[in-house]
């Protein structure tokens, strides 16, 4: 072990590439993209990828837009032993939560705090709230936008969403500290097995992929859809005919 926790020495090798492409590099640039989003202002949110019998996560607590690949966290995914441990910084505390997605056949999981994301959760609360429903167990519903086609059906079933069909996103409840949504997350995950994020009420949203491009175009459309669902609710237009 050395003085960074490490097993057998240094494993510096796991995040260092000439590969842009390489999960430590890869993880700067989107975390870069999504600063530029507004989705991980504040060192808030995160990224995690799955390769091969490993993860790569990045840190807690740092500034997104200036992460570098020796900040990236590295785990083995049968084990949940952590290869290699930065000096100094926390592993994510989105951690927990990830791992839910990778125990599920995801390849990435991305955690925002969108703006339009927690938005949307407060509108579903109003709305129950308006109706006299209970907030617990609501969901995000919209369906005829264009945008939903850029989200698949679900785990094992072939193609997207059409633009007929209703996308219909799950809402928890946040709590205090960011590991004890785990449970929440996988019971959702377990009441809606098709869906491929979750939305935290005044909080953001985690969302996963097959792949980290498919993650991180599933993240874009569906902020995409919430942006535009908050427009319409300005406008008052309704989310389903």
């Amino acid at each position: 072990m050395d003085a960074q926790g490490n097993a057998g020495g240094s494993k510096d090798h796991l995040v260092i590439s000439s590969d842009l492409e390489h999960p430590a590099n890869h993880i700067c640039t989107l975390c870069r993209n999504f600063y530029g989003l507004g989705w991980v202002t504040g060192t808030g949110g995160g990224i995690s990828i799955k390769k091969d019998a490993y993860i790569f996560i990045a840190p807690s607590g740092v500034q997104k837009e200036l992460m570098q690949p020796l900040d990236i966290f590295v785990m083995e995914h049968a084990t949940r032993n952590y290869l290699r441990k930065p000096p100094i910084l926390k592993p994510s505390a989105c951690t927990p939560l990830f791992l839910a997605a990778f125990d599920r056949g995801a390849g990435s999981c991305i955690h925002t705090h969108s703006q339009w994301a927690v938005l949307v959760t407060l509108l579903v609360e109003k709305d129950a709230v308006t109706a006299g429903k209970s907030v617990a167990n609501s969901c995000f519903e919209i369906e005829q936008i264009e945008q939903i086609k850029g989200i698949p059906k679900g785990r094992g079933k072939t193609g997207m969403l059409g633009y007929f069909d209703r996308l219909v996103i799950p809402i928890i409840e946040n709590t205090a500290h960011e590991e004890d949504l785990t449970q929440s997350l996988e019971a959702a995950m377990e009441q809606y097995p098709d869906t491929y994020a979750v939305l935290v009420r005044r909080h953001g949203v985690y969302v996963w992929g097959d792949s980290v491009s498919k993650a991180k175009t599933q993240a874009e459309s569906l902020d995409y859809i919430f942006r535009l669902a908050v427009e319409m609710r300005r406008l008052d237009l309704p989310w389903t005919p």
